[in-house]
């Protein structure tokens, strides 16, 4: 029996923790691709599983019974789950239409509810039921972080380069099933009888529907689905409707072939300004049909650069615009690209969606244009353009024009905008101006809808003033590690500033209040506890984000590492006994030491590019999880509760406290003061803790 329970735990970790990832993969693609929203989902995860920890109290009767079949239950739910989110896109939100805050929040919160709250009520069942067999807390929480490493890793070197969601699903599924049918032929033949069925069951419509296809036609409504596939960089994927080609990546479109309007605005906007351009280099969008309008003006040769090259290999496969001599198609992320550069260009092209993911803002920051301009000839223009309104433009996106607008000015001596759908700004060292028919005539420059005509209603004055007078030079100008155009992205993306949410804030602080007041100094340790170790993981993944574009890839292995710490914290204090208050104390000052000197090492990592980022990001993730594992079972010992109530409150202390600390850091701080003030803030917090821990 205590074998199987064990063998359970286990592979209940491990579900648990590849189900996070793929949900928050899946959650990536419908909210398009915005990284708060790891926060977000991570948050209602955290809040949900630490409401399961503090209900799993209350079942006193049949506990082992009640953990096989809750465990069943769990094996089967993720299937569920992938496929409601996907078919939420177009059959419960409107299509097309971006998900506002509210939607983002509550749908997760929905769809996360029934497995959090069964696994977290499955910890404190667990510590209740191995008190039997004289397993203490401390050493139930070590085995259910082996459980969660071993996930992580299984994700992270052959999940995720060999199986789809539902194909990991249903590896899960088979784990959990293992213990249950084993401890169902020793003790429970009610449970063995039903886990061979669900067996059964769930293999034959694996085998006969192929669920993949099916979910991802609802999730790209009306669309034919001609490539789908995930990579470290993404969910990729291809559709047709009518003669159009559609590209996206993790949900967001990145370019379509066949539009010549937007292909044109892009390439001769720009281009227009230069006087016999040599080397052009083009940051994305190639695959589109761009690299043909870039040819007709007889230039040598044509960087492209594309960090994924699945998009290379799949636009290759389904269009011809990348079959020219002149093209040099670069894998390479294109911020590190430029740094490394010495070659000089007469024109860089920026054509990317909008900077609301951390991703993309990288590419409207000062950092980024202080280094396009190193590599640009006297007289380049450097182009790039964002979402607008030919009419009407709301306080979001005035704010967002206006940061990326300042924040050119400070590198840029010219700059002049084309407003319209989308706003063009286009930059240089020299005077540009806007008689770009002219220039295209004389160059001799064919174009279907870029021209004279076309143009007119454009550049009339009132048009020109009205965008002119919109710009607010108060706006904060957007950097690496403050990326306030992020936030204005999200604004925007999420129509946050239109609703009132003065009376939810109310009613959240007020929960709060009433949390915190029921936590004595220990547990209250351990809230701060969760909430830094949350904050910190969150700082960590955005800055990832930010420095390498592409933490898609890697949030298995951060989430690995991270459970690798706890679980080496809590082996350390099982096997050394230090489980006083005075070890509590240093634990609660060594996360305020790592906080306060992480803050500056990210800077300096900014600065200095290390590489490794492999190596450093995961490692980093390691420390503050160390902390945090150590200070579990020590306040363990320290509690004199009943092990189910003791179990229960640190549990619930712990994941409401990460809940909060990647909410606040995801949402507010991380955008809003950047990510050294980010730091600095869970150092405050820790600082409190002590001196709560010390007074009592």
């Amino acid at each position: 029996m205590k074998k199987g329970l064990i063998l359970s735990l286990t592979s209940l970790g491990v579900s648990s923790i590849v189900t996070q990832i793929i949900l928050m993969r899946e959650f990536l693609n419908i909210f398009s691709g915005n990284e708060l929203v790891i926060g977000i989902t991570f948050s209602n995860w955290l809040f949900l599983t630490g409401t399961g920890a503090y209900l799993g109290k209350i079942i006193k009767k049949k506990k082992i019974r009640f953990f096989m079949m809750s465990q069943l239950l769990l094996s089967i739910l993720p299937f569920f789950m992938i496929f409601i989110i996907r078919y939420s896109r177009n059959n419960i939100f409107d299509p097309g239409v971006l998900l506002g805050l509210n939607e983002i929040v509550v749908f997760s919160f929905l769809v996360l509810a029934p497995y959090c709250l069964i696994s977290g009520s499955l910890l404190t069942l667990a510590c209740s039921i191995f008190i039997r067999f004289n397993l203490s807390i401390g050493k139930v929480y070590f085995i259910d972080n082996i459980g969660d490493i071993l996930g992580g890793l299984v994700f992270s070197f052959f999940l995720v380069y060999f199986f789809n969601s539902f194909q990991a699903a249903f590896f899960i599924f088979l784990l959990n099933l293992i213990p249950l049918i084993y401890l169902g032929l020793k003790n429970n033949k009610f449970i063995l009888i039903s886990s061979i069925v669900i067996l059964l069951i769930v293999s034959l419509l694996f085998l006969t529907v192929d669920i993949q296809k099916r979910s991802l036609e609802l999730f790209y409504n009306n669309q034919v689905i001609l490539y789908e596939k995930s990579s470290p960089y993404g969910h990729i994927a291809v559709t047709k409707s009518q003669n159009q080609l559609n590209f996206y990546e993790n949900g967001i479109i990145l370019f379509s072939t066949e539009n010549t309007i937007e292909n044109e605005e892009t390439i001769h906007y720009a281009l227009s300004q230069t006087d016999n351009p040599e080397n052009i280099l083009l940051i994305s969008g190639g695959v589109s049909g761009t690299i043909n309008e870039i040819l007709k003006y007889g230039v040598n040769e044509i960087d492209y650069v594309e960090l994924d090259p699945n998009i290379i290999s799949i636009g290759k496969r389904f269009t011809t615009n990348l079959n020219f001599q002149k093209v040099n198609i670069v894998n390479k992320d294109a911020r590190l690209y430029i740094q490394s550069r010495e070659k000089k260009y007469d024109a860089v092209i920026v054509d990317l969606p909008d900077p609301k993911t951390a991703q993309i803002n990288r590419f409207y920051t000062l950092e980024f244009f202080s280094d396009v301009k190193k590599i640009l000839t006297d007289k380049g223009v450097v182009s790039l353009s964002l979402s607008s309104s030919e009419n009407y433009l709301n306080k979001e996106l005035i704010k967002l024009h206006s940061s990326v607008y300042n924040t050119f000015g400070l590198v840029f001596k010219n700059i002049i905008f084309i407003p319209g759908d989308e706003v063009f700004f286009i930059a240089s060292g020299k005077r540009l101006n806007y008689n770009i028919s002219e220039s295209l005539n004389k160059k001799n420059i064919h174009t279907e809808y870029v021209n004279e005509f076309y143009l007119k209603g454009k550049f009339t004055k009132e048009r020109l003033d009205n965008f002119l007078d919109s710009i607010d030079k108060d706006v904060q100008i957007n950097r690496e590690l403050k990326p306030i155009t992020y936030y204005f992205g999200f604004l925007t993306y999420t129509g946050l500033t239109e609703q009132n949410y003065t009376l939810v804030l109310i009613f959240f602080i007020i929960i709060t209040i009433y949390f915190l007041s029921r936590l004595n100094s220990i547990t209250f340790s351990i809230f701060t506890t969760g909430f830094s170790a949350a904050s910190l993981q969150i700082v960590l993944i955005i800055v990832f984000q930010i420095l390498y574009g592409y933490v898609y890839g890697m949030i298995s292995l951060i989430i690995t590492f991270f459970m690798l710490g706890l679980a080496i914290g809590s082996f350390t204090v099982e096997k050394y006994r230090i489980d006083s208050k005075r070890n509590l104390i240093l634990t609660e000052f060594s996360m305020i030491c790592f906080a306060i000197i992480l803050g500056f090492f990210l800077v300096y990592l900014k600065r200095s590019q290390l590489g490794y980022e492999t190596i450093i990001f995961p490692f980093l993730t390691l420390i503050p999880a160390v902390i945090a594992g150590i200070e579990f079972p020590i306040s363990s010992g320290l509690l004199k509760n009943k092990p189910s109530k003791k179990a229960s409150s640190l549990y619930n202390a712990d994941l409401i406290g990460a809940c909060l600390g990647s909410f606040i850091a995801s949402i507010i701080f991380i955008p809003l003061f950047g990510i050294f003030w980010t730091c600095a803030f869970v150092g405050i917090i820790k600082i409190l803790s002590i001196i709560i821990l010390a007074a009592k």
